[in-house]
């Protein structure tokens, strides 16, 4: 009995719904015509690229099961996949214009207009457009950045396959967001080389759109993106009020997120926050992890500026390094210019790098040098506000005046210091820094309950302020 393609076809569709889902198989499935048979040769209609490459990534053993099991182990399978321009094959059926045939394992891009192509190789590769220098191994963790790291080692572990999707990293200028999300992107490519990763920033992306619409190759532009299986668009803000743009990439969003391809997203301020953006957009932004930065403590900025004299192979004594990191408090970025300069400076005018040098250094960055709060001015001032020994705030007494005193002047050191609890309690006669918490966690307790209280701690703030202004 002589079969054909429709015949063929619609028995392997029997064999592919036992093994699907109904949904999976309406999606997938139904869509595909069969298009002819020569001899052990089927050929079959989709609807575009991005249909033959889930297809190939994740139906593909499927795919060759029923038909060989239709025409026998020497089966082959063919595509003819369709363009957008009227709705038809711009290629032979079963072959390129090239005379490669469509077959499993195997995608023509040619027709693609791929923004970032390497040139002189016949079938596209996409550059990721990723600083090498952008690693995990060099952002360095803290409490400011814990969990939007975190998140993203797992992304990079299991790209699309985590509930982080998408994930937006958003915090101020110069808290590591672009370093992040291309950590992220080193690491897909170094671990799982046959992922396709881009980075690009939203002026780019902004600027492609317009070049597409111009070249009227808006599809070309949207099926390259499709492609793509990580994607991290940075500083998403600035496609405020540009409603095309805004169309465009949500069409390219909801067909990455479908499909199961990963998302990351930088922003200066968290989705909700996205004025001039449609809401159908933030509703999407929302839908996996919104990961803040933070400005880093004092502990991690003198880390992250020992980790970039290591990648400079210089040493800089802990004097120096904390006076840098002291001051420079909320940019990493600056740390790094603050370096780089004290480099430049040292080498040009044979100076040793020292407190002296950093400070002629720093007034280039800062107008004013921070004034440092001690905790023993700490507890200077609240010992007398409360009339009591500064000693007794660091001996063994447990009268209840001293107490009060001693776990308000922990309080203060906290907030008005960069010191670690650790440190702090060394201040305290050598406490422990569980001993901290729970002399802050007391305070914060009694300002909630006691108003004359809280207006105490209140004025000692104040004052502590305002001394260090006169100094």
């Amino acid at each position: 009995m002589v079969k054909d393609h429709t015949t063929v076809w619609g028995n392997c569709l029997q064999t592919i719904r036992r093994n699907v889902n109904l949904q999976s198989f309406k999606t997938w499935f139904e869509p595909i015509k069969s298009v002819r048979l020569d001899e052990n040769a089927l050929t079959i209609q989709v609807p575009n690229r991005f249909f033959y490459e889930w297809l190939e990534e994740h139906y593909v053993a499927l795919l060759k099961t029923s038909i060989r099991k239709e025409l026998g182990e020497r089966a082959k399978l063919e595509y003819q996949i369709l363009t957008a321009k009227n709705g038809k094959a711009t290629t032979r059926p079963g072959e390129s214009k090239n005379g490669d045939h469509y077959s499993p394992g195997m995608v023509d891009t040619g027709n693609i207009k791929n923004p970032f192509v390497i040139p002189g190789i016949k079938k596209v590769r996409i550059d990721p457009q990723l600083n090498p220098n952008y690693l995990f191994d060099n952002y360095i963790e803290g409490d400011c950045n814990r969990l939007a790291r975190s998140a993203g080692l797992a992304i990079a572990k299991k790209p699309g396959g985590t509930s982080f999707n998408p994930l937006v990293i958003f915090g101020d200028v110069g808290l590591g967001k672009t370093h992040l999300g291309q950590a992220i992107g080193n690491e897909v490519v170094k671990k799982i080389p046959n992922k396709n990763v881009l980075y690009v920033s939203s002026e780019k992306f902004t600027n492609q759109i317009i070049q597409s619409i111009k070249n009227n190759a808006v599809n070309d532009f949207v099926n390259f993106y499709q492609l793509i299986d990580v994607l991290i668009v940075d500083d998403i803000q600035f496609l405020a009020n540009k409603q095309k743009t805004q169309e465009i990439f949500f069409h390219i969003f909801n067909q990455l997120h479908q499909n199961g391809r990963q998302i990351i997203l930088t922003s200066d301020r968290p989705p909700k926050d996205l004025d001039g953006m449609e809401e159908r957009l933030i509703s999407r932004f929302k839908w996996g992890l919104s990961a803040d930065l933070q400005a880093p403590d004092l502990e991690t900025r003198m880390a992250i500026l020992e980790a970039k004299m290591n990648l400079q192979g210089v040493e800089i004594s802990q004097d120096v390094v904390e006076f840098i990191s002291y001051n420079i408090q909320n940019n990493i970025r600056e740390l790094e210019g603050v370096l780089v300069s004290l480099i430049a400076q040292s080498s040009l005018n044979r100076r040793e790098i020292d407190v002296e040098l950093a400070k002629e250094v720093i007034r280039n960055f800062v107008s004013q040098l921070n004034k440092e709060i001690t905790v023993e001015f700490i507890q200077s001032l609240v010992a007398e506000h409360f009339d009591v020994a500064v000693e007794k705030l660091q001996g063994k007494t447990r009268k209840r005046q001293v107490v009060i005193a001693r776990q308000l002047s922990m309080y203060l050191a906290k907030n008005l210091t960069d010191k670690s609890l650790k440190a702090i309690g060394e201040t305290f006669g050598g406490r422990d820094h569980s001993t901290v918490i729970y002399s802050c966690k007391t305070v914060q307790d009694l300002m909630e309950t006691d108003i004359i209280f809280k207006d105490t701690v209140s004025e000692l703030e104040k004052k502590i302020k305002m001394s260090l202004n006169e100094k």
